[in-house]
């Protein structure tokens, strides 16, 4: 009899299993992996401020990837990076490393590799002049650990693919972004801008991913807003108001439970702004409910004093992650893609004079004639963390909505297109009466562009709106390059600064050949672009794509066609404005490399693509991308050596903890030890700073330098000193628990014979109530 209903189960098991398997859409898998990169001496890319070098870690950087599949058939892979954006060299290595690793499963036509356009992360890992000046050329060390973490990241979910179902919901976020150069969308069409109600992109869209077994284990969304909440000043590394979001997405999926089967001891509310939410944010499994006894408490935190320095052996003995336990199952993947944010500004407040605190000038962002004292307001001014915490926050609580309401089912062919074009001289067909054809130009940057943006004003006497130049800055031009007449004509009404396109010394100063892509899941199309469009390119270039999918009348694609850019793809190429943006040569226009067709070039091509998407055709050119990697120079020194006083040992505290500390949520806690260059080792499975909880005796992570409430800040006390010190500060989140906590610094040293040591301490311990 027990034999019989032993059968009974296993055949209703087996239906179960199989009946599950019909009803999941595709195969899934998400990965993500450190990107973070080397926390000092490295000049940041995004605001070309030679100043602005990294000193520390806001909170790392990850690349998170997606990976979707028909069973037996077609398969795309999406990257999102915390990055400045994509690099074509980057994207080569890539290529190759996947070609070894699958074969022809993963390729240059199927991947696509997007950044957030932080500008808080390290540069020099892309391979054209223009982009590494200010680095000091090319950076190994940024190059290898953005490869590195896409292949790792792309294995992660390639070893995750499962039968599941994806969803997509979209819906406005109203608070997050304003248009940073609105005489320049002025200028566009008031027809065309009629059937707007804003003057930016309000719309965000989601994709919710679930496992038929672990239920929902992640989201990618795309919305356009400019990753510029920490200004130009700032060294700490940082994933800005995109990667903050991201952070705090997973971390309440965790409290949530998601993947399912997490069992949580406790769970905090977050704050959102003013009011409270359901919304919950991490606080370590570990740490148990708060004692009761005060006093007890604050006896206990006195008899922990500060641990001095200790060497560790190995990097192997550096504490990991708080977030890397996974206990069997798969991590909660959430990423916050980029989208057509090239004028679109996170600085919700309005741009105004430091030295008057009056609006900046409307056309030129000028105050009394200069663009250095035009700075845009974020929410949290004048503290820039916090405007980067609310920018973020923002866009995560529309994600969690986005994510708790998706009930589309995506459905339906996975495909792709991609193909190179050569933007140098690109003929383009323009869609009026006469069918005109024009080239696009070779790239050249306009005077405009040196200055800057309200988000990071440039230098000198440059200012945006400039459509003529200037004698003096054009003698200086000409002993760099000379534009032709050919090239100043063809790029009108822009004066050109640099005439990129046109030098190659020591190697080419820009790209030509670009790559555009579609990617198809379903009834989801991802227009892989490589720059910045406006927040109108961007419209212009979704309603050309949808028109060609649902003009054909074949049913293939209908009403419910969700369109999305992905922005800074693949590769970079700056920025596309619309034509009539261009004109007013505002820092946008003057960043339209290849001058005012550029935008048409796209259009048309993608328009292309779209066909032989809809027509199953295939789609491609014989052209292909430099690879520089043999010709790059790097002029950035080395680490020689680091040092301590006599007497003083790596991880000892130069500045602790004061004695008997009380410390409540809100308050900032710090303390500095004697450190080594964080170049040493980039610890991608460790953490420089933890702040540990005392449970039962033992101490256990609670916070590391993966969270927003803890930064990491490394100094020297001169520029070549090898000496050296490491301050962690952790701002007490509201959802803390109460009890006995120290904090913990790791690092690396590096002797005169290169030899690598590893190394710890702790602060005294302290209360927090």
């Amino acid at each position: 009899m027990m034999d019989m209903w032993f059968c009974i189960l296993l055949l209703v098991s087996v239906l179960n299993i199989g009946g599950a398997l019909s009803d999941s859409t595709y195969l899934i898998g998400l990965g993500s992996y450190d990107i973070t990169g080397p926390a000092a001496d490295v000049n940041m890319m995004g605001y070309a401020n030679a100043e602005q070098i990294a000193s520390g870690v806001h909170f790392r950087l990850k690349a998170r990837t997606f990976i979707v599949a028909e069973p037996g058939g077609n398969r795309v892979v999406f990257v999102n990076l915390d990055a400045c954006m994509a690099s074509q060299l980057v994207t080569i290595k890539v290529h190759e490393r996947l070609k070894s690793r699958y074969g022809n499963t993963y390729n240059e036509k199927n991947v696509a590799i997007s950044g957030i356009h932080t500008h808080s992360g390290p540069g020099g890992y892309l391979q054209y002049v223009v982009y590494i000046v200010t680095s000091l050329g090319f950076v190994r060390q940024s190059f290898d650990a953005i490869v590195d973490g896409i292949e790792q990241s792309i294995i992660e979910a390639h070893e995750n693919l499962r039968p599941g179902n994806i969803f997509v919901n979209n819906g406005e976020l109203l608070d997050a972004s304003i248009n940073r150069s609105p005489s320049a969308y002025l200028n566009n069409p008031a027809t065309e801008r009629s059937h707007y109600k804003y003057d930016v992109d309000k719309e965000m869209t989601l994709l919710k991913f679930v496992d038929e077994k672990w239920g929902a284990i992640g989201s990618f969304n795309w919305f356009a807003t400019h990753g510029t909440s920490m200004s130009r000043t700032n060294s700490l590394i940082s994933g800005d108001n995109k990667g903050a979001a991201a952070r705090f997405m997973e971390d309440w999926a965790e409290q949530e439970g998601l993947p399912n089967g997490s069992d949580h001891r406790y769970r905090g509310t977050v704050v959102t702004g003013l009011r409270q939410s359901r919304l919950y944010r991490r606080v370590s499994i570990i740490i148990p409910q708060p004692h009761e006894n005060v006093y007890e408490l604050e006896q206990l935190a006195s008899s922990f004093l500060a641990s001095g320095g200790r060497h560790l052996a190995s990097s192997e003995s550096v504490s990991q992650r708080v977030r890397d336990r996974q206990d069997g199952k798969p991590k909660f993947v959430s990423a916050f893609c980029q989208s057509n944010c090239g004028d679109v500004s996170p600085n919700v407040l309005g741009a105004f004079c430091i030295d008057t605190g009056l609006p900046c000038d409307f056309n030129h962002s000028t105050c009394n004639g200069k663009n250095e004292l035009c700075y845009g307001r974020g929410p949290g001014y004048p503290d820039e963390f916090e405007s980067t915490r609310i920018i973020g926050d923002r866009q995560f609580v529309k994600a969690v909505e986005l994510f708790d309401t998706a009930t589309e089912l995506v459905k339906g062919k996975v495909d792709y297109r991609q193909t190179y074009l050569d933007f140098s001289k690109l003929e383009v067909t323009l869609p009026d009466g006469d069918q005109k054809v024009v080239k696009t130009c070779p790239a050249a940057m306009g005077f405009a562009f040196a200055a800057g943006t309200t988000d990071g004003p440039g230098m000198f006497d440059f200012k945006q709106g400039d459509d003529k130049g200037n004698a003096f800055w054009k003698l200086v031009r000409n002993i760099l390059k000379t534009p032709s007449q050919e090239q100043v004509a063809c790029q009108q009404p822009k004066p050109i600064l640099l005439d990129t396109g046109d030098m190659n010394v020591p190697y080419d100063w820009a790209p030509s050949i670009l790559p555009v892509q579609i990617i198809r899941i379903g009834q989801v199309v991802i227009l892989c672009v490589p720059g910045e469009f406006t927040t109108m390119a961007g419209r212009r270039l979704r309603d050309a794509v949808q028109t060609v999918l649902t003009s054909d009348g074949s049913g293939e694609f209908g009403s419910n066609v969700h369109i999305v850019i992905a922005g800074l793809s693949n590769t970079y190429s700056q920025y596309v404005t619309t034509t009539e943006e261009y004109q007013i040569q505002r820092y946008e226009g003057a960043s339209t490399l290849y001058g005012p067709h550029t935008l048409s070039g796209y259009i048309q091509e993608f328009k292309k693509l779209a066909s032989a998407l809809l027509n199953g055709k295939s789609f491609g050119s014989d052209l292909q991308p430099p690879d520089l990697l043999d010709k790059q120079i790097s002029l950035l020194p080395p680490v020689i050596i680091d040092a301590t006083p006599a007497g003083v040992k790596f991880g000892d505290t130069s500045a602790d903890v004061p004695e008997n500390s009380t410390f409540r949520p809100g308050d900032m806690v710090a303390a500095t030890f004697w450190s080594a260059c964080p170049r040493n080792d980039l610890l991608t499975k460790g953490t420089f700073s933890l702040v540990e909880f005392l449970d039962s005796g033992t101490w256990v992570p609670a916070y590391d330098d993966d969270d927003f409430s803890l930064r990491f800040k490394w100094s020297r006390p001169s520029k070549l000193s090898p000496q050296s010190h490491a301050t962690l500060e952790w701002r007490i989140p509201e959802t803390v628990v109460a009890g006995v906590y120290r904090l913990r610094h790791f690092g690396a040293s590096k002797s005169l014979l290169g030899e690598i040591s590893h190394f710890t301490g702790t602060s005294r311990a302290f209360v927090v109530l």
